[in-house]
């Protein structure tokens, strides 16, 4: 997304210490979110896992001004975590022989995008191609007078494409949103249906994952969930509800914690993809060596590699991570509040308990 949890990916460098999941300190955890808090985000809640065993924990308010906490079972927005669920779509499709990750996207969207791109450079953000959310108002004023129109995918993928590339394709790597729009429309292309019913039926549906949904249209987040808020003019707005199309396949999902652990843990578990496909989502290479295929791969300086992804939108921020043999792994969701401070220091000691 244009809005991501950018501290993530400088914690997972930053992280050590610790003990092992299976003795970690829940007194910890907690301290770790309630620091979160204490730095402005308005809430928090947090799904760990060790083995079979997990639990949950929160911190803050569901609304600015109430008393409601968090729920432990709320939705949110998830963001670019939606870029797994894609990613895990098309190497399905790669697996049934209905498309090559080294053939030009051209050959299925012709004319859409540079002839030179190819699907894999668009799954390991090593296209070039200029990210539309860059030429999107969405700082907080401009947002809110865009937060409830209509986009079509097209639109999206034709802000970027009136740049030019910004490297060629395949010399770096680069993370642009726009690259799932396209598999997005790959997606589409390849089975005649849309991005949302083909998640749900290989996705959603067999894995039971009742509590998540890509919404195209709906500026809703049905069920139980906490609000979201920024500052316009130095004034708290509440950002929760808004038309999630301009997100689309690159950062649109509303989950919980449970569904995503639920579904990081079948797929890096081998339970959503063949193993050539399974070897293609986490390897990395010298251009992109922490970005697999809609995931990211990342060793710990304690030693501990982790894989998954973090995803913001307007008004919430989530991170999903789990060890390759799925034994530690955690899911977590923050809805912000209209000034965050940094949160670092606090998602640090949480990962670093989990983890380290």
């Amino acid at each position: 997304m244009g809005i991501r949890i950018a501290v993530v990916v400088a914690l997972l460098v930053a992280t050590t210490g610790g003990t092992a999941l299976a003795d970690t300190d829940r007194e910890v955890i907690q301290q770790g979110l309630d620091e979160v808090v204490q730095a402005g985000v308005l809430g928090a809640q947090i799904r760990v896992t060790h083995d079979r065993e997990h639990f949950t924990a929160r911190s803050g308010l569901a609304e600015l001004n109430g008393v409601r906490p968090v729920p432990f079972s709320g939705r949110f927005r998830a963001g670019s975590i939606t870029k797994t669920f894609v990613s895990t779509v098309v190497l399905q499709l790669v697996a049934e022989g209905e498309v090559s990750l080294d053939e030009p996207v051209g050959r299925y969207l012709p004319g859409l995008i540079d002839q030179r791109i190819t699907v894999r450079h668009l799954l390991q953000h090593t296209s070039g191609l200029a990210d539309h959310n860059e030429l999107l108002p969405l700082d907080p004023a401009g947002f809110e007078q865009i937060r409830y129109q209509h986009w079509e995918p097209a639109e999206l993928v034709a802000l970027s494409t009136s740049n030019p590339l910004e490297f060629p394709p395949g010399a770096k790597h680069d993370y642009s949103n726009t690259n799932y729009v396209v598999a997005g429309l790959l997606i589409e292309k390849l089975t005649g249906r849309s991005l949302e019913r083909v998640v749900e039926q290989r996705i959603l549906k067999p894995l039971r994952l009742n509590d998540t949904e890509l919404p195209r249209d709906d500026d809703r987040i049905h069920g139980p969930h906490a609000r979201g808020y920024w500052a316009i003019d130095g004034k708290p707005v509440d950002i929760t509800r808004f038309n999630p199309s301009v997100f689309w396949a690159e950062g649109n999902l509303v989950s919980t914690t449970k569904d995503l652990d639920t579904f990081y843990t079948a797929l890096a578990g081998g339970k959503l993809l063949k193993p050539a496909q399974q070897q293609e989502l986490v390897k990395t290479t010298a251009i992109s060596p922490e970005y697999g295929l809609g995931l990211t791969v990342q060793t710990l300086p304690c030693g501990t590699t982790v894989w998954g992804h973090d995803g913001g939108v307007p008004g919430f921020g989530s991170l999903v991570l789990t060890t390759p043999d799925t034994g530690k792994r955690v899911a977590m969701s923050a809805n912000t509040g209209p000034i965050v401070g940094d949160p670092a220091p606090g998602l640090q000691k949480v990962l670093g308990e989990i983890f380290c």
